[in-house]
Formats: structure tokens, C-alpha cells, sequence
């Protein structure tokens, strides 16, 4: 379980790193003006050469790449919420590479968001174990 941790782990901050990335090429490439064709195809041609732009879609692949790992690993009810997490690591990238200010408002979301990986983690720790292909099931006792 560990290990899946890390996997998780090291998935989120490629993630984190991707959105921030992101943000950051759309800073420069400018605001959205309306929802067109030309708008779409000057979007689609600034972000092919941006190169902030490019690293956050490897950075989001690299996190999409640790999420196919861990699905094949893991059951999806235990990992999926886990991924929650990805706001809390993306509230700190905002703050410690974009100066974004986040309210107390979004704090109380990120520490219910702490608490719900924390509850989900605690039900991976007391699942019953599955027991090995071709090993016999422990004895009950009987009395006859």
C-alpha cells in the first residue's frame, strides 16, 4: 500500500505542476474573448508553440500515466477519492508559484478535503485481506 501511496503521490505533483504550468500559458496567450472557430483555432495554434502550454499537457500525461498504474493496482473506490487530493496540491502550487491569495473559505474546503482522504485511507487499513489463489482457508473449529 505504500508503494500505491507513493505512486499517488509523485501522480499528484506531476498534476499539480501540469495545472500550474497551464495556468501559466494562458496568462500568456491571453483571455478566451468569445467561444468561435477563429477564437478556438487562435487558442489551439498559441498553445502548440507555448511552451508552458506543452509542459503542463507532459506533466498531466505523466499524472495520467501514475493513474492508469494505480487503477490496475487498486480498487477505483479506495483510489479515485484519494485524488481529491489534487486540489489541496493544486491550492499549494497556487500559492507558491502563482501569489494567488486562497480565502478561509477554501481552507475549510482543503482541510475537509484532508479529512475525507484520511477516512478513505482508514478504510483501506481495515478491509478484510483477501486470501491467496490456492491456499486453504483457515480452520474453524467444530465440535462434534
Amino acid at each position: 500500500m505504500l508503494k500505491l501511496l507513493l505512486i499517488l503521490l509523485i501522480g499528484l505533483v506531476f498534476e499539480s505542476a501540469g495545472v500550474v504550468l497551464l495556468k501559466k500559458g494562458m496568462t500568456q496567450i491571453g483571455e478566451v474573448r468569445a467561444v468561435s472557430v477563429p477564437e478556438i483555432t487562435r487558442l489551439v495554434k498559441a498553445g502548440l508553440t507555448n511552451r508552458q502550454i506543452l509542459l503542463g499537457v507532459l506533466f498531466e500525461a505523466l499524472f495520467f500515466a501514475c493513474l492508469l498504474l494505480l487503477m490496475s493496482k487498486s480498487d477505483i473506490s479506495f483510489l479515485w477519492p484519494l485524488t481529491g487530493l489534487s486540489f489541496v496540491f493544486a491550492t499549494f502550487a497556487a500559492i507558491w508559484f502563482l501569489d494567488e491569495h486562497v480565502s478561509s473559505v477554501r481552507w475549510i474546503g482543503v482541510v475537509l478535503i484532508l479529512m475525507g482522504a484520511v477516512c478513505i485511507s482508514y478504510s483501506e487499513q481495515t478491509k478484510p485481506k483477501a486470501r491467496e489463489p490456492g491456499t486453504i482457508p483457515p480452520a474453524t473449529t467444530a465440535t462434534q
